[in-house]
């Protein structure tokens, strides 16, 4: 007979960051009370998930930055590479992402247009909408404007390279950036691909795998192959019993028992683990 305990999904805790492209207005998903500018809200998985989960809340445009592969993160960070997507949450109607460069140029421009600001107009600026997921392997150089909610999965790294940041009084790595950027036009290679049972395919790589999750009434999660992060986007609900909220994150461990997801009035749900 079999008495080991059945081991339920967790619910992770977070630590909020003030940053200077913040914004007071996080609710539903973080209730502000402070009125704090919170740019980033970070969730603390176990050690067996290789990836960081975050919420981003922007006013102003975040820097004009890159991230590098694992192996250069390796020799020079010791550290993992960091490839990363974001799903749009909340958008005002000009609010945009940059990924990539609207045409080939060498390195030198990069390097001058990032010491000028010309860099700017040299971005693939892209209108933002609820509901978008963009794909951002590293070595994509990028920008996330004002504007904006979004959750953001991502290699558990922390290595970032700015090559312009309009002005701000921040550090620039500009030998770093020239040595891991791509200086050809991006092309994604993830399209959001409709499953079953409500599930949506959003991104697939050798980082991580991850998919929306619909639920309305309710949804048997099979057991976990590897640990699962579940990501609140919208509503509220039950998750093997316990009550989740909007905004939570959620963790199953590797080989525990299938569970069920239910929401009366209707959740919605990011579902992410390694591949």
């Amino acid at each position: 007979m079999n008495n080991s305990p059945v081991t339920l999904p967790v619910r992770l805790s977070s630590t909020p960051y003030e940053k200077v492209w913040g914004t007071p207005l996080t609710e539903p998903w973080y209730q502000n009370l402070e009125r704090r500018d919170i740019g980033e809200i970070w969730f603390s998985a176990s050690d067996q998930v290789p990836i960081l989960v975050k919420f981003l809340f922007t006013s102003d445009r975040l820097s004009v930055q890159v991230h590098p592969e694992d192996e250069y993160a390796r020799v020079h960070e010791n550290s993992r590479g960091k490839t990363e997507m974001w799903h749009i949450l909340r958008a005002e109607p000009d609010a945009q992402v940059a990924l990539g460069l609207r045409e080939t140029i060498p390195p030198e421009r990069l390097r001058d247009a990032s010491l000028s600001g010309e860099i700017e107009n040299l971005l693939n600026w892209i209108p933002a909408r609820p509901g978008d997921t963009f794909f951002v392997p590293a070595g994509t150089i990028h920008a996330i404007g004002g504007g904006l909610v979004l959750c953001e999965v991502q290699q558990k790294s922390d290595v970032t390279y700015r090559l312009y940041d309009y002005g701000r009084p921040r550090e620039l790595h500009l030998d770093a950036s020239m040595a891991v950027s791509s200086l050809t036009p991006y092309q994604s290679s993830q399209t959001p691909t409709a499953l079953s049972d409500g599930h949506t395919l959003l991104a697939e790589c050798q980082y991580f795998r991850t998919e929306l999750l619909e639920v309305q009434g309710e949804v048997q999660c099979p057991a976990p192959l590897r640990n699962t992060l579940y990501i609140v986007l919208k509503g509220a609900g039950l998750i093997a019993g316990q009550i989740f909220e909007i905004g939570e994150a959620w963790e199953a461990a590797a080989g525990s028992a299938p569970f069920t997801l239910s929401s009366a009035a209707g959740a919605t749900l990011l579902i992410t683990s390694a591949p």
